[in-house]
């Protein structure tokens, strides 16, 4: 699964590469970035580490992380896909797929996020027929929010996850 690329008319997401990690680590440099999601910086060993995290899922799940890429001009965007990061939420959050999306500021507003997702959720959907979806945003990024919401997520609750307030939301493929 490691080799999984899907298109979109403007999109290429792939999984990473032990390559990829300079441009992942720029990613996460970047104020609008991690501003809603981690609220620092990521470092130079923990972004390593979640590039090679990213290419092990793959192996153990067969499905993970995507780097999206501009089919045009080869940039990368951001990171778009599923995961399984055991976040300690509860069984009604544990253990799902959990979608996921970043992307840099220079794609913002351009529908990048919501053409990619609706991309991934129909290859999920394809593949592991009518499973169960979650996603944790903060209520302050309404953009994701907003996002979340359009690809048919529905609220589930309020938590606070690492100090910081998010809400679960949760889709069924299908």
């Amino acid at each position: 699964m490691a080799d999984t690329v899907i298109e979109t008319p403007r999109l290429r997401l792939r999984p990473h590469r032990a390559s990829d990690y300079a441009a992942a680590l720029a990613l996460w440099q970047e104020p609008d970035v991690f501003r809603h999601i981690t609220g620092q910086p990521i470092g130079a060993e923990d972004q390593w580490h979640r590039v090679m995290r990213f290419i092990g899922h793959w192996t153990a799940f067969g499905y993970g992380m995507f780097l999206v890429e501009d089919k045009a001009t080869g940039q990368m965007l951001g990171e778009i896909g599923l995961a399984d990061f055991h976040r300690g939420l509860g069984p009604d959050f544990d253990g799902a797929p959990e979608a996921a999306w970043v992307l840099g500021p220079w794609a913002h507003g351009q529908g990048i996020a919501r053409e990619g997702m609706e991309a991934v959720l129909a290859w999920a959907h394809a593949r592991m027929g009518a499973v169960r979806i979650v996603s944790m945003i903060t209520p302050l990024n309404e953009a994701s929010v907003g996002l979340a919401r359009r690809l048919g997520f529905e609220a589930v609750r309020t938590a606070s996850y690492r100090e910081r307030p998010i809400i679960t939301f949760e889709r069924t493929l299908g």
